[in-house]
């Protein structure tokens, strides 16, 4: 394959992908959100059952919201990590996509995404200064560059990746 570098972040779609991932989200996260969803669901139900005249728009605001919660699920289930001869990209739902440049990376570490330091799961800033997209509070890998803040993400595969980040950095 030919690789043609457009911008310094951005290259073309026929770069040759080395490696590729896909990381779920937790069990935890989708038992809380599965269990919130059937929550408000339930309520929506119910209150206009017991009241249906002064209460309808009840059930119409609980469907709203539990439409924004399964909207909200689908949309961050999981990462994908799609590592090239030149750059690793992290995407997390729709609108978070970080390209990395392998070029701009100075260290690669295996570490785990500890809720002490994140808050939680999600796109998270955590206490030590670095960016994080995170499904749960497991595996992960955190890049260091030559000038910005550090970034970590979840994988199931952390030494696979800075293995064959190692080897195309050189």
């Amino acid at each position: 394959m030919v690789i043609h570098i457009i911008k310094e972040n951005n290259i073309q779609k026929n770069d040759e992908i080395v490696y590729i991932e896909w990381v779920p989200a937790g069990k935890f996260v989708k038992t809380v959100i599965l269990f919130a969803f059937l929550l408000i669901i339930s309520l929506g139900i119910i209150i206009p059952i017991i009241s249906p005249e002064e209460l309808w728009f009840v059930g119409i605001i609980f469907g709203v919201v539990s439409l924004l919660i399964f909207l909200f699920y689908w949309n961050y289930r999981g990462l994908k990590i799609d590592l090239t001869s030149n750059q690793l990209k992290v995407s997390y739902g729709i609108f978070n996509h970080k390209r990395i440049p392998l070029t701009k990376l100075t260290g690669c570490d295996i570490t785990k995404a500890h809720f002490k330091t994140y808050g939680g799961v999600g796109i998270r800033l955590g206490l030590d200064g670095s960016w994080a997209y995170n499904t749960d509070f497991g595996e992960a890998v955190k890049l260091n560059f030559q000038s910005g803040r550090p970034f970590l993400f979840s994988t199931r595969n952390p030494q696979k990746i800075c293995n064959l980040i190692r080897e195309l950095s050189n």
